[in-house]
């Protein structure tokens, strides 16, 4: 295949990102949860005070946000239960803010923007659907409170520089990224332990993730969302075909979304768990809940589709870990940097070399000039790395030889990775020192150790050469069962 392959601009990255963001595992919901649960079995007597907070939680939606600094990520945030996005990103950033874009899941609220603008932002762009003060419940219930809708007149005195921001995706872009995501060494790797290698199990978790993003974030009735729309001043957009446009793109982007979401299922007993002997202390040999470690990947996953290289997009991520929980919902983790394989800084699409090793002359390959994405994240950091904190990049590909001494160098506890292309050496590049790492913990994409161990105790012969051996169409069914568990 030659020419460009699709990219996702910089603008749809910042908006898919802002609505990953609102789904960030949250610790409080998990317990929350829980508490209902023992609350239903007990039969306890129903309390108004709490019955009040949950009307209070239901009207106020937790929102995603992506902060950007001359096109560079700098902050990923989401609601906690004490305060909103825009909130904890004053908080954070403080006067930093001044000059920053924001993108927002949800059309901020009075009390966000009227400190966001205070604090100088260049723009706010949020996502045209239910704002982070529902409305909702206002428009099928117009005798309900009016809180709502005088928030959004505020909110519109207020507005100054902010705007609904979505962009089409480029030709095919929905297609390729499906295509792709259905190709990921992750899926491969689960396909390998299924009857005749099928990803059927993929294509099942991606419209079961459709159906709960399209639920999330669009708005199905079409006169409900004119309604929000004209509520929230955008009433230019409730006309064709502005409207049928804007309600296609939407679509298009929630696809995207719950294509590369899928790319990293939750499936039977694959997760991310320690490969080989480490050398590292125990806290550092703590592994990130599942479900935390896959919002990570998949933040990277998406990062991969700004690739500048036609064969392979590799996105890195690198977060943190205070010591105590913090303000964010992201609870104590922080983020870092980011970023994708590109070629340097400045340079035009034909400055250099775009062939792979199948190119006999090693002259005019890429290897030599491409930046790899986690050379990317290191240099554009926008937080130092603490040598007392637990900070964790998540690569999409295991890393090469020329980036394992550098995360190590950085002082980076944790990588989160594939490891399909560990131990090999290729034409121009190798992966051998990833296995050999010490100092470092590392969890790869795999099938639960513990799970792999009881196989092989009940029967020997489950594995062979060290790979686990395709299961019967009994366990493959049982496995299915399990597929849309959990959270995404």
């Amino acid at each position: 295949k030659t020419g460009q392959m699709p990219r996702l601009s910089k603008v749809n990255l910042f908006t898919l990102l802002s609505l990953w963001m609102e789904l960030f595992p949250s610790a409080e919901q998990q317990k929350k949860s829980q508490v209902k649960c023992l609350d239903k079995e007990k039969k306890l007597p129903l309390r108004m005070d709490l019955l009040k907070n949950c009307q209070l939680l239901f009207k106020v939606k937790k929102s995603g946000l992506v902060v950007v600094k001359n096109m560079k990520i700098i902050g990923l945030h989401c609601s906690s239960t004490d305060l909103h996005a825009g909130q904890i990103a004053l908080i954070k950033h403080g006067s930093r803010l001044k000059n920053c874009d924001l993108y927002f899941s949800r059309k901020p609220c009075s009390t966000c923007l009227k400190m966001v603008v205070n604090a100088g932002v260049n723009r706010i762009s949020y996502w045209p659907a239910d704002p982070e003060i529902s409305l909702q419940n206002e428009v099928s219930n117009p005798t309900s409170t009016e809180d709502a809708k005088l928030d959004a007149k505020a909110v519109e005195r207020l507005k100054s520089n902010s705007r609904a921001r979505v962009c089409p995706l480029m030709c095919y872009m929905v297609q390729f990224i499906e295509e792709t995501s259905t190709k990921f060494d992750f899926i491969q790797k689960i396909a390998k332990s299924q009857p005749d290698c099928n990803t059927d199990f993929y294509t099942a978790c991606r419209q079961e993730r459709i159906k709960e993003y399209e639920s999330l974030f669009l708005i199905s009735n079409e006169e409900m969302h004119k309604q929000i729309l004209m509520t929230i001043g955008l009433e230019n957009l409730c006309e064709n075909p502005y409207f049928s446009n804007l309600r296609q793109n939407m679509k298009d982007l929630v696809s995207v979304l719950a294509s590369v979401a899928a790319s990293v299922p939750v499936f039977g007993r694959y997760g991310f768990y320690r490969s080989g002997s480490q050398g590292t202390s125990e806290a550092d040999d703590q592994c990130l809940p599942q479900d935390v470690a896959r919002h990570c990947m998949i933040q990277a996953r998406l990062l991969a589709y700004r690739t500048e290289d036609h064969k392979t997009g590799v996105g890195a991520i690198i977060w943190a870990e205070e010591k105590s929980r913090g303000c964010d919902g992201t609870g104590a983790m922080y983020f870092v940097g980011c970023g994708y394989n590109a070629f340097p800084v400045g340079s035009e699409y034909a400055d250099f070399p775009h062939m792979d090793d199948k190119q006999k002359d090693r002259e005019i390959r890429k290897f030599r000039y491409i930046i790899h994405a986690e050379q990317n994240a290191l240099t554009f950091r926008c937080r130092e790395i603490k040598p007392d904190e637990r900070s964790m990049i998540f690569v999409t590909k295991c890393p090469c030889d020329e980036c394992v001494p550098l995360i190590k160098g950085a002082g980076i506890k944790q990588i989160y990775a594939g490891d399909v292309d560990a131990g090999k050496k290729k034409a121009d590049i190798s992966y051998m020192k990833f296995g050999e790492l010490e100092g470092v913990s590392k969890f790869t994409w795999q099938l639960s150790p513990l799970h792999t161990n009881a196989l092989e105790f009940h029967d020997p012969t489950a594995r062979e050469n060290g790979v686990q051996k395709t299961k019967s169409l009994d366990d493959q069914q049982h496995q299915s069962k399990k597929l849309c568990l959990g959270h995404y």
